[in-house]
């Protein structure tokens, strides 16, 4: 674990492996430790560096907008020093933090992996968003950690895996409610719709078909809007693939990264 000072703030990090660098960035529902699975496997051939969200670990707030957040993602990489031409992978909230980057910094990234997430919710997607930051706002964490988890994995895996799910609510609780709130309603005013045909990165869109909290369909856009996207569909996965099915996450990402299967 590393703080570091950027964009005005505190970024809580980690770095594990060597090679190209690949940045990790979380969905809204959890901290870094959400790549726990697949990090260790990715670190064998990768700079793996992977970032906390403000309200997370030691990371401070940045501002209440997306762009506020991709802003804070290309300072921290510049204050580290990692390469121009590294390669971004987002899940849910981190997902559309990366498309909000590469569109205005293009030439900071090289490939792009989207899982989970979009250009911008319909407005009826954007209720829930507004119903959890209310209640966190009146309750504290506590008062979503179970409509949290439900959003992140089927109903089978949840009854399945109460060690992961345990897991998740615990460090789930311990974010700060005010900017997990802020950034709940970030989301229902981002709209990248319009400016997807800019991004030329090479990018996949991986998307679990059983995703409640980002539905299929928002890939989809996505991979219609980006030019030459590639699009992975997996069964039966929900909303955070790395967590449910470590294994298919990584043969769905490797070999677009050049990274050999696991």
């Amino acid at each position: 674990m590393s703080i570091i000072e950027a964009g005005g703030g505190k970024v809580d990090i980690i770095q594990e492996g060597k090679g190209k660098d690949l940045i990790l960035l979380p969905t809204l529902l959890a901290d870094r430790s959400v790549y726990d699975e697949v990090a260790p496997y990715l670190a064998k051939f990768r700079l793996v560096t992977r970032i906390d969200f403000p309200g997370f670990g030691g990371s401070t707030s940045v501002g209440p907008r997306v762009e506020d957040y991709a802003t804070m993602v290309v300072d921290t990489l510049n204050a580290i020093e990692i390469s121009p031409q590294s390669d971004l992978l987002g899940n849910g909230f981190g997902g559309f933090v990366a498309v909000t980057l590469v569109i205005h910094n293009p030439a900071r990234i090289d490939r792009l992996v989207l899982v989970d997430t979009g250009a911008g919710f319909p407005e009826p997607a954007k209720e829930p968003l507004r119903i959890m930051a209310k209640k966190v706002r009146e309750g504290g964490m506590e008062s979503v950690l179970d409509v949290a988890v439900k959003r992140m994995f089927p109903a089978p895996f949840i009854d399945q895996r109460p060690d992961i799910i345990e897991n998740r609510k615990r460090r789930l609780a311990t974010a700060n409610p005010e900017i997990f709130a802020m950034a709940a309603e970030s989301l229902t005013v981002l709209d990248n719709r319009a400016a997807l045909a800019q991004i030329k990165n090479p990018t996949l869109i991986v998307v679990g078909l059983e995703d409640m909290t980002t539905p299929p369909d928002l890939s989809h856009e996505l991979a219609a809007g980006i030019a030459n996207a590639e699009l992975v569909e997996l069964p039966g996965i929900g909303h955070c693939p790395q967590l449910q099915d470590p294994d298919a996450f990584l043969n769905a990402i490797c070999p677009f990264l050049k990274i050999p299967l696991p």
